[in-house]
């Protein structure tokens, strides 16, 4: 039950708040359909002349060992210095300005031409039988202008500027350089087009454009497949942009590969220069002491000797060549100056997996920030987290290679022990027996160091060989078949929103940012006085709208304030009402007039005072002649109550008492106590009495007045008061308040350019026009 109730309830808002909506803006529909119209109009021609783009797109796959890519056990033996990638990288790698550059320069995509249209310019890419290409791109330092050219296909002359510039595929010297026009392949190029130019761009620009067009993603978080698109106003231009940076990418990573294979081969060769020169000198060293000393054959003891000694003596070179690679290592690691260690010293003759794996990972990292510090600055993110993790690397290999270092010393110790026995034991044989086992041990130690070299060297040429990239196509750039943007839909949407918002925008501002009272809730929140009725506005000049014999939704709402006079503490005993309002114009005496004639219809005896003394307005109203006595006159004793009181011929039971002629001091004659006295009659005489006063803001004659009255009645006119008068009046009642005042709406217009029962007020456009009224059967009231 509670869901049904909540349910219901956010139901009932949401058709409350489109109610609303629909209510705010349905009355300017007209502005919504010709802004409507206007916006599509533009949307059209935009669509007309809009450049469409296309759409190619590819995929690779990055070989990732933890993502299922492994290569076979062959492909791996071949791929030894392969480095571990990262999906990120590689998407910033293929983002790389280096990269892009090398796109560009390739495909000539500094000097596109186009065909001349009478609107706007065309690409030429696909129908013009030549590209241009620059000697020296790189001097490109600013955009030309266009370069109009054409092509005499029976002699393949080109012509520049109206001059005769040279041949096809010959360089050109111009004044923006040396440039050549190359003969395309394309099948459907149009020779005999002679609207033709081109334009230089600069490698940057360019290369910005190209940016701003490519989108370089992975497919998901969990895959290594990184997907590639790329716009462009022509579809082949697309396709072939993709694929030469796919060609590009794996070129980039080919050789980031073979530069770590050659820098292992630079090592190696330099070790065995050095081991074969020791050989060599060993091998004559023990030429020369048999041929001097005779010293063919070794006894049985020194036979075992050599057998047991080369063992041990071949363990001991192990571990002073894996102490001078450590070595070798310790200073590479220590070298703040070396960017990039060789892969080899971290793999030769060291049986610790963990400093290989160490070393391996320090190796891949500096590769990975060399590549990337050529690409992006030295303040990038991703270059200080790369030369952190470097940073805390090292100190775990010189952990690991001081470790080492101290079990191969034990190790050597042992050995050199070892050594002293057999050293012991070979004092017993002839002297010339030991020095020859002596050369031949250092030379069973060089011959397997020099045999280890031999076969690293071979492992790494065949890497170096290898042109296996880390990425494999699986889609090549295919190009979209219709143009992906701009979307006929989109632009259309688009179109209708922005017209609907314009329109929004502009009633909200015109509303919101009036400074005159256009909507009722606004008086509420600036005054405090309730609002006893509206009356909507009179187009006509008849100011006299209440009739025996005509019903108008303005006489109605006049009998609507009739009866909201109760509810101000009018009744038999209370019958004094003032009519004022802040500024002249704001129609009290309209309201005044009719709301005197609504009371009069009703059967009640009422009479009507002009108490403005200072702009007599109801005259007008009632064609009154003003050289009649009138209320001046009274107050000066100058006539008695009944020399001014004055009945109204059309209308039964209305009474009228003219202001009279103009004083010089009309604010103080109030002050006596005349108007007292006339009041007190009146009251004897008539069921209500309504004074016409003078504006509050400007005279304070309502302020004396409204003290005399049992309520008072306060005109605020639609789109005609300003909020800060009304600001001003709500302040001064603080001191001078009015006696039970309540506000009447006044002049309130109909909102928009179409009627709808909806306004500023709760109901302020026409249900029945006057001129509409007539055809109604007469009510009497």
């Amino acid at each position: 039950m509670t869901t049904f109730n909540q349910n219901h309830s956010d139901k009932k808002e949401e058709e409350n708040l489109l109610s609303i909506l629909i209510s705010k803006y349905y009355s300017y529909w007209p502005a919504f359909i010709v802004s409507g119209v206007c916006c599509m109009a533009i949307a059209i021609i935009y669509l007309r002349y809009a450049t469409p783009k296309f759409e190619a797109t590819a995929k690779i796959i990055i070989k990732d060992e933890k993502k299922g890519t492994d290569d076979s056990k062959m492909i791996e033996s071949m791929n030894m210095i392969s480095t571990k990638k990262i999906i990120e990288n590689e998407i910033e790698v293929l983002q790389s300005r280096k990269i892009i550059n090398k796109v560009v320069k390739n495909l000539k995509l500094y000097a596109p031409i186009y065909v001349a249209g009478k609107f706007k310019d065309v690409s030429a890419f696909n129908v013009c039988p030549v590209y241009v290409e620059c000697e020296f791109p790189d001097s490109i330092i600013k955009e030309s202008k266009k370069i109009p050219f054409q092509i005499n296909d029976y002699d393949s002359t080109i012509v520049m500027h109206g001059r005769y510039a040279g041949k096809v595929n010959q360089w050109i010297n111009t004044e923006y350089g040396k440039i050549k026009f190359i003969w395309t392949n394309s099948i459907i190029a149009d020779k005999k087009n002679k609207n033709l130019f081109f334009k230089l761009y600069t490698l940057d620009d360019v290369t910005d454009n190209i940016l701003k067009n490519l989108t370089v993603n992975a497919t998901n978080k969990l895959s290594s497949i990184i997907n590639l698109s790329y716009k462009d106003e022509v579809s082949l231009r697309a396709k072939n942009i993709l694929n030469e940076l796919i060609r590009m990418y794996e070129s980039a990573s080919i050789e980031d590969k073979n530069s770590i294979a050659k820098n292992a081969l630079q090592f190696i060769e330099g070790r065995l220069n050095i081991v074969s020169k020791n050989l060599d000198s060993i091998e004559r060293t023990v030429q020369t002491f048999k041929k001097n000393n005779g010293a063919s054959d070794l006894s049985m003891q020194g036979q075992l000797y050599l057998q047991n000694v080369s063992s041990n003596d071949q363990e001991l070179g192990k571990i002073n060549m894996q102490l001078a690679i450590l070595q070798q290592v310790n200073q590479a690691v220590n070298n703040e100056q070396l960017h990039s260690i060789p892969m080899m010293p971290s793999t030769i003759g060291i049986a610790d997996e963990n400093l290989s794996k160490l070393l391996t990972e320090l190796n891949n990292k500096e590769l990975e920030y060399e590549k990337y510090k050529k690409t992006v600055a030295e303040d990038n993110p991703l270059l200080i987290s790369l030369k952190d993790q470097i940073n805390r690397i090292k100190p775990g290999i010189i952990e690991n290679l001081e470790s080492q270092r101290k079990n191969l010393a034990v190790g050597r110790k042992n050995l050199l022990v070892t050594n002293q026995q057999y050293n012991s034991l070979l004092s017993s044989l002839p002297q010339k027996e030991k020095t020859l086992l002596e050369i031949n041990r250092d030379q069973a130690i060089k011959s397997s160091i020099y045999s280890f070299l031999l076969q690293k060297r071979e492992e790494s040429e065949l890497s170096y060989a290898s042109t296996l990239s880390d990425n494999r196509i699986i889609n090549d750039a295919i190009s979209s078949k219709y143009p992906v943007s701009p979307s006929k839909l989109v632009i259309y949407l688009s179109a209708i929103l922005i017209s609907a918002a314009i329109c929004m925008l502009y009633i909200y501002s015109k509303e919101n940012f009036s400074r005159k009272i256009l909507f009722r809730n606004e008086l509420s929140s600036i005054i405090s006085m309730p609002v006893i009725g509206e009356i909507s506005y009179k187009y006509e000049k008849d100011h006299k709208i209440i009739r025996h014999d005509i019903r108008s939704l303005i006489a109605e709402e006049f009998r609507k304030i009739r009866v909201s006079l109760h509810f101000l503490g009018i009744d038999d005993k209370h019958k004094k009402i003032l009519v004022t309002s802040s500024i002249p114009g704001e129609g009290k005496s309209f309201v005044a007039a009719n709301l005197a004639i609504s009371n009069a219809c009703a059967g009640k005896k009422v009479i009507l005072i002009d108490v403005d003394l200072h702009q007599s307005g109801l005259h007008k109203i009632f064609e009154y002649q003003q050289n009649k006595l009138g209320l001046t006159d009274f107050l000066n004793h100058n006539a008695n109550a009944d020399d001014i009181i004055s009945k109204i011929s059309w209308q039964e039971n209305l009474f009228y008492i003219h202001a009279g002629s103009i004083l010089h001091n009309p604010s103080e004659i109030l002050l006596n106590k005349r108007i007292s006295q006339l009041l007190e009659t009146l009251e004897q005489q008539f069921d209500l009495i309504i004074l016409d006063s003078a504006p509050a803001e400007l005279i304070t004659d309502a302020f004396v007045l409204s003290k005399l009255c049992s309520a008072t009645i306060y005109v605020v006119r639609h789109h005609f008061t300003p909020k800060i008068i009304l600001k001003t009046i709500n302040e001064r009642l603080k001191i001078n308040t009015l006696k039970n005042p309540g506000i009447v709406f006044n002049a309130v217009k109909k909102r928009g350019v179409y009627p709808t029962a909806y306004g500023y007020g709760y109901h302020n456009n026409k249900i029945v026009s006057d001129k509409d009224a007539k055809k109604l059967i007469p009510v009497k009231i």
